[in-house]
């Protein structure tokens, strides 16, 4: 007879492996979650830059205006910040969406985010400066954000057109 041994692992050993790996996992979900929603709130904050920097060039480029507003159809103005973004030419100078006004890009709402923005939309002149005279505020943070943590992002126009953008705690 020879004295091969069978190579392989034995049901014990797969169990305790299945086992640790299974630990592992738990532990490790948690904070998982975390990364995940804040990846989300920078991922939408970086879109609202590119809208609020690509309607402000247009702006100063057509020499009319341009701005961002919150809409949920990416056609026309709604206000509501936290369905999507459009950002917008405005060719007739009325510092409004409507009429012969061109859409540059609409950017669709997450709704795993809660986003606050400002009760007008952020319009430009033709020269890049904005037309409200106060600054202009959104706030964007997962809906189920961590108390304590960093993953509230506010972004805050000022009346030159400038962005400033700051890390908030979740209350």
């Amino acid at each position: 007879m020879s004295s091969c041994r069978a190579k392989g692992f034995t049901l014990l050993e797969l169990m305790i492996t299945v086992s640790v790996v299974a630990i592992l996992a738990a532990l490790a979900y948690p904070s998982f979650q975390g990364t995940l929603r804040s990846n989300r709130v920078t991922a939408a904050h970086n879109e609202v830059i590119a809208l609020v920097n690509l309607a402000r060039s247009e702006a100063i480029r057509g020499g009319r205006g341009g701005g961002v507003c919150g809409s949920s159809d990416g056609e026309s103005c709604d206000g509501a910040w936290g369905n999507g973004l459009l950002a917008f030419a405005d060719t007739d100078a009325d510092g409004e969406m409507g009429g012969e006004d061109t859409v540059l890009r609409y950017a669709a709402g997450n709704p795993q985010l809660q986003v606050a923005g400002p009760d007008a939309p952020m319009v430009f002149d033709g020269r890049g400066r904005r037309r409200a005279g106060a600054d202009q505020v959104m706030r964007m943070r997962p809906t189920q954000c961590e108390a304590g943590a960093e993953q509230q992002r506010a972004l805050t126009l000022n009346a030159t057109g400038q962005l400033r953008s700051a890390r908030e705690t979740c209350e």
